[in-house]
């Protein structure tokens, strides 16, 4: 199996709801469930990735307080040598409302402070030589973000491929953000982005079509994959070819994180070596299972064996 790593944004999600309709200024609603998690894009990955008992390295920081003090003790040795700010650690508040989308309330905190000097005092380069580095969060992380040219320098000279899941921006998709996201994708090996992102990106209508343009904007034999939600998701590989994956019919309970369960496993059946095809239904199953079940289950190390081969 190919080495993985993740390099992004780890905070504290505290969860709350279903809330509908919106409260007024002033009152106080009582909600059925509350639930104190690690999130953020990278956090998220790296949590599908232990349940599914998948090896991996991860590049993150972390506030100088107690929840930085927690997030750390999550990930219990892949994170001794996260570097600690001095800020307060970042946290979001999300509000889940009956539908299963979501509102996000998120402070600033430590994430803007997250460097490339970080990510080179965690990960290996030459222990990550040939496999795939998951690169998120891009817009919450301010110090990385400026540096993302030495970054990408950097993979190239040990060999290792990015895959970008940018994450929205905080003041949207506006001409300026394309521009960038677009300059990074032209050194990406893959790009995992959700159907609105795709489409804005590119300009166009049709995902397959916007997927199409994006690959075309990035290096040789790369791979766009196009996250659908409900109607699955579609790839385009280093063959040109258009492969499409339906989701199953679920009861959804927490879309939160979603897009990155997909990507944990997605990587995961990559890094294994599956057919893109296989790599897209794994992915769909894992992260399918994900947002239907309360407590958060992925199925474990066996189940995402059968989701890899379930269409065999």
């Amino acid at each position: 199996m190919r080495p993985l790593a993740v390099i992004g944004n780890v905070n504290v999600d505290l969860i709350v709801g279903p809330v509908a309709p919106w409260p007024k200024a002033g009152t106080e609603t009582v909600v059925e469930h509350d639930d104190l998690r690690v999130g953020g894009q990278a956090g998220n990955t790296a949590l599908a990735w232990q349940a599914l008992g998948i090896d991996f390295e991860i590049a993150a920081n972390v506030g100088d307080d107690q929840f930085g003090r927690w997030l750390r003790e999550a990930f219990g040795r892949r994170a001794q040598n996260w570097p600690v700010r001095p800020e307060g650690t970042t946290l979001s508040v999300g509000m889940t409302h009956p539908d299963g989308e979501r509102t996000f309330f998120t402070t600033r905190g430590h994430l803007p402070r997250f460097s490339l000097a970080d990510v080179l005092s965690v990960l290996d380069g030459n222990r990550l030589s040939g496999g795939y580095a998951l690169l998120c969060g891009s817009f919450l992380t301010d110090d990385l973000t400026r540096d993302y040219d030495a970054f990408f320098d950097w993979t190239e000279a040990h060999g290792i491929a990015v895959a970008l899941d940018t994450g929205w921006p905080i003041d949207g998709w506006t001409e300026a953000n394309c521009t960038a996201a677009r300059g990074w994708l032209s050194r990406c090996e893959l790009a995992l982005f959700n159907e609105v992102e795709t489409t804005t990106l590119a300009g166009l209508a049709s995902p397959a079509e916007a997927a199409c343009k994006i690959r075309d904007g990035m290096r040789d034999g790369a791979t766009v994959v196009v996250k659908r939600g409900p109607d699955g998701a579609i790839a385009i590989g280093a063959d040109g070819k258009l492969i499409e994956a339906a989701a199953p019919r679920v009861s959804v309970i927490d879309t939160i994180g979603a897009g990155d369960v997909f990507n944990a496993a997605f990587l995961a059946a990559l890094a294994q070596g599956r057919p893109l095809e296989d790599c897209l239904s794994a992915a769909i199953l894992v992260a399918s299972r994900a947002i239907s079940t309360l407590p958060r289950d992925y199925g474990g190390p066996i189940q995402f064996e059968d989701a890899v081969h379930e269409r065999a």
